[in-house]
C-alpha cells in the first residue's frame, strides 16, 4: 500500500516574521505523524514584506516546501484556491500563517479523516477579540443561519482538512466572488468538527480590517442566499402598506373633516413611499448585478508570478535551524 500524502496549504500576506516560528512548530508536529508524506504549500498573496523570500529560504532547506507567489494581492480566498489547485495530496489541510491556528491539531484532523470523515472543520471555542468584533461575529452567524440555504457552523474557521474527492469537486467550482469555507460547506460530504482555543497572534497586525470583515460578511450574505434580494421586495411592500393607509387617512380627514392638510403633504407621502421602494430594490439588485458582472467577465481568479520548489534532498547535516534563519533574517534586514 502506497504512502499517502497530506498537503498543508498556508496563504500568507505580510507574515515574514511569523514564518520561521511557524515552520519550526509545523516541522515538529509533522515529524510526530508517522506513515504519511507531507507537502507544504506557502501561497504568497502579494506580500509587501519579505514573506516570499523567507519562505524560499525555508524551501531550500526542506524539499517538502513549495512557494506559490501570486502576481499581486488577490485576497485570501483566491490564495486558498490557488493552494487547493496546486495540492497533490490525498487530503489537504488549510491553515493561516499567524500561529492562531495551532499546527498540533493536524494529527487530530488526520485521525478523524482516517475514520471516514471527508471534511474536518476547526471551530473556535474561544476567541481573544474586541467586544465589537465578538458582537459582529455573533450576529453574523445568527443571520447566516437564518438566511443561508447551506448549514453554517457558528465560529467555523478556514482551518480544516478536506479529502481529495472534496478538493476535486471544489476545483470544479467557477465562482469569482467566493467564500472558501461556504463553498466547502455547500459541497456537503461527511463532516465533523474539532473545537480549539484561538491562540494569540505571534507577530504583526491582522490583515483583515473591519472594512474587509464587513465586505466579507456582505459577500457571504449574497453568495449563500437570495434572501437579501427578497428582503428588498418585502421592504418595498412594507413601505407601500405604511404609506397607503397614511395617505388614505389624510385624504379622508381632508375631505370629510376639512383638516388643513396641504397637497404637498400628500405628495411627500407618495414620494417617500416610491423612493423607499426604488432605493431598497436598486441597492439589493446592485449587489447581485455586481456578482453577475464579475462572473461574466471571466477573468482568472488569480495569477501566479512564480512557483518555487526544490527537489534536492535534505542531508542530515543540513537540517533547518529556525534560530539560524531568524539570525540570517536580521542580518539581511540590517
Amino acid at each position: 500500500m502506497r504512502e499517502q500524502t497530506i498537503s498543508i496549504i498556508i496563504p500568507m500576506y505580510n507574515e515574514a516574521a511569523n514564518l520561521p516560528p511557524l515552520y519550526k512548530e509545523l516541522r515538529s508536529c509533522l515529524e510526530r505523524i508517522k506513515n504519511y508524506r507531507f507537502e507544504v504549500i506557502f501561497v504568497d498573496d502579494g506580500s509587501k514584506d519579505d514573506s516570499a523570500m523567507v519562505a524560499r529560504r525555508l524551501a531550500r532547506r526542506d524539499r517538502r516546501l513549495r512557494v506559490l507567489e501570486l502576481s499581486r494581492n488577490f485576497g485570501k480566498e483566491p490564495a486558498m484556491t490557488a493552494g487547493l489547485h496546486a495540492a497533490s495530496g490525498d487530503a489537504a489541510v488549510i491553515m493561516d500563517a499567524d500561529m492562531q491556528m495551532p499546527p498540533r491539531l493536524i494529527g487530530k484532523f488526520i485521525r478523524r479523516w482516517e475514520h471516514g470523515d471527508e471534511v474536518v472543520i476547526g471551530v473556535f471555542s474561544g476567541r481573544k477579540t474586541s467586544s465589537l468584533h465578538a458582537i459582529g461575529s455573533r450576529w453574523f452567524y445568527r443571520i447566516m443561519q437564518k438566511i443561508s440555504e447551506t448549514e453554517i457552523i457558528p465560529h467555523e474557521t478556514d482551518y480544516r482538512l478536506i479529502d481529495r474527492k472534496v478538493i476535486n469537486e471544489y476545483n470544479r467550482l467557477t465562482e469569482r466572488n467566493r467564500i472558501t469555507r461556504g463553498l466547502i460547506d455547500w459541497l456537503g460530504f461527511r463532516r465533523s468538527v474539532i473545537h480549539f482555543e484561538q491562540a494569540p497572534r505571534l507577530n504583526g497586525e491582522p490583515s483583515y480590517t473591519y472594512k474587509k470583515l464587513i465586505g466579507l460578511a456582505i459577500n457571504s450574505f449574497t453568495a449563500e442566499s437570495l434572501m437579501p434580494l427578497k428582503i428588498a421586495g418585502y421592504l418595498g411592500v412594507f413601505i407601500l402598506l405604511l404609506a397607503l393607509p397614511t395617505g388614505t387617512v389624510m385624504a379622508i380627514n381632508r375631505l370629510l373633516y376639512h383638516w388643513a392638510i396641504r397637497g404637498t403633504a400628500f405628495l411627500a407621502i407618495l414620494i417617500v413611499a416610491l423612493v423607499g421602494v426604488v432605493l431598497a430594490c436598486l441597492g439589493m439588485m446592485a449587489l447581485y448585478v455586481g456578482r453577475i458582472h464579475a462572473e461574466a467577465s471571466n477573468r482568472p481568479l488569480y495569477v501566479v508570478r512564480d512557483d518555487f520548489r526544490t527537489r534536492r534532498r535534505v542531508e542530515s547535516d543540513d537540517a533547518y535551524d529556525p534560530e539560524r534563519e531568524v539570525a540570517l533574517q536580521g542580518v539581511s534586514e540590517g
